[in-house]
């Protein structure tokens, strides 16, 4: 622990003192927040309210060499571990908040994260890493736990960082073709209910839908179709229907048959298990399985989002979804802001 000491004033005594500290006021459900600055002059006036609010004592301490301020850490850790797209907030109460600069997802290096807690006196705190954030939301905070430290141990904790600990890809505009499969919806015999569904989730994450071509069960005709989005410009092709192990459902079959490289086909995500990523000449090629159509939120709103931010998903990264990978159902679903998919 920090070997910093502390000295303590009567509040009765305390006029033409400068705060060293931010005083905290405290009304439920009103207010919180520094009702006083570090810095601020006490005042007569001041003795009252300093009262109300229940302080007997300030702190006060010599300045000393070597010591930073909880305000001053707070900016020099925020500084070091902040990447690209996060706006910090000024400090307050000896803490600091990153905030999203723009719409995408949030990369957190856990592993660096955790060395950074286990450093003792410093709290970095981050949303779950590979989350879907929007301009301005709030996505980290960070400060001390004592009113000073060591600057030897911020130095310490800067010395180690290599890459941003945190940081926001934004999304990226893609044009997306899509191949919807199955002989009943190809021949007319019902009505395509799968398409809409996509181009209100793909609008909703800034991208267009370019095309849509309709295909029976065969994996030639499927395979065309991929191939045929592809030349015409296609950024990402979605497959949809036909994932399942049913015999007349081939849309895996006719993606291989593309010559794209399977990364994973099946997930440990419900709902959206019979899912399907690969990449045709760095294109990503997905099959969406059903319950896309009629869940509102599946293994599409975990990968898709990834895929938007410039991330190259690999079988490790799907592997890794079956920790929070289980969507409970909620009748109010607050997805991004819950567990499911994340790890």
């Amino acid at each position: 622990m920090t070997k910093i000491t502390l000295k303590t004033i009567p509040v009765a005594e305390s006029v033409g003192m400068v705060l060293f500290h931010d005083v905290t006021r405290i009304e439920p459900g009103v207010f919180k927040g520094p009702a006083f600055r570090k810095g601020h002059i006490i005042r007569k006036e001041d003795i009252p309210i300093l009262m109300k609010m229940g302080k007997e004592n300030l702190y006060v301490c010599d300045p000393q060499q070597g010591v930073l301020h909880e305000n001053e850490a707070a900016l020099r850790i925020a500084k070091a571990v902040a990447g690209r797209n996060l706006e910090l907030s000024e400090a307050k109460e000896g803490r600091i908040n990153f905030a999203a600069s723009c719409r995408g997802v949030l990369r957190v290096d856990v592993a660096a994260l955790t060395s950074i807690n286990s450093l003792g006196e410093i709290s970095l705190a981050t949303l779950h890493t590979m989350q879907e954030v929007s301009k301005g939301q709030s996505v980290a905070g960070t400060r001390i736990v004592p009113l000073m430290i060591e600057e030897e141990k911020i130095v310490s904790l800067e010395g180690m960082i290599r890459s941003p600990v945190l940081e926001v890809l934004p999304f990226r505009s893609l044009r997306v073709g899509m191949v919807t499969t199955g002989s009943e919806v190809y021949h007319k015999r019902i009505e395509d209910s799968f398409g809409p569904v996509i181009r209100c989730k793909f609008e909703a994450l800034g991208c267009e839908v370019t095309g849509q071509t309709f295909t029976d069960d065969s994996i030639a005709m499927t395979r065309q179709a991929v191939l045929d989005h592809v030349a015409a410009g296609a950024e990402m092709v979605v497959c949809t229907g036909g994932m399942s192990v049913d015999p007349d459902d081939r849309t895996p079959a006719a993606i291989r048959s593309t010559g794209a490289d399977v990364v994973s086909y099946g997930a440990p995500a419900f709902p959206g298990a019979m899912f399907l990523l690969a990449y045709l000449h760095g294109i990503p090629v997905l099959g969406l399985p059903g319950c896309v159509m009629y869940h509102k939120t599946t293994i599409f709103d975990l990968i898709v989002p990834r895929i938007l931010a410039g991330i190259r998903v690999s079988a490790e990264d799907i592997a890794a979804l079956g920790h929070g990978g289980f969507c409970s159902g909620c009748t109010d679903c607050r997805y991004p802001s819950c567990a499911f998919g994340k790890y």
